[in-house]
């Protein structure tokens, strides 16, 4: 079973970047597309952003359009997500899984942005 584990959150500024980290145990990740879904307090989660194995990437949240990146390297079976311009409406708990998800969802990583 696959396990994923998220990290690089934490507390910035409005305007400042972040850099999240998902390590994925098991040959699932090398094998499929992988998205980054965040949920904020009191919401559903959602997705934010896919990248396909050969790097085709999508953002399918268009507040995070231009702001936000989704990288992968599959020989670490890790996926990535650059925040930069950050916003408080970008407060969530962000995790990993597969697009769409398909396994059983990590603890996540908590960004709060403030003003």
């Amino acid at each position: 079973q696959v396990q994923f584990v998220e990290s690089g959150g934490g507390l910035v500024q409005a305007g400042g970047s972040l850099r999240l980290s998902c390590v994925a145990s098991g040959s699932t990740f090398s094998r499929n597309r992988i998205g980054w879904y965040r949920q904020a307090p009191g919401k559903v989660r959602v997705l934010v952003a896919t990248i396909s194995l050969g790097g085709s990437t999508d953002y399918t949240n268009a507040f995070v359009k231009g702001r936000f990146a989704i990288s992968r390297d599959n020989a670490k079976n890790t996926a990535y997500l650059q925040m930069d311009s950050l916003k408080a409406e970008d407060t969530a708990v962000y995790y990993c899984n597969t697009a769409p998800p398909l396994l059983a969802w990590g603890q996540g990583t908590q960004v709060t942005v403030f003003a």
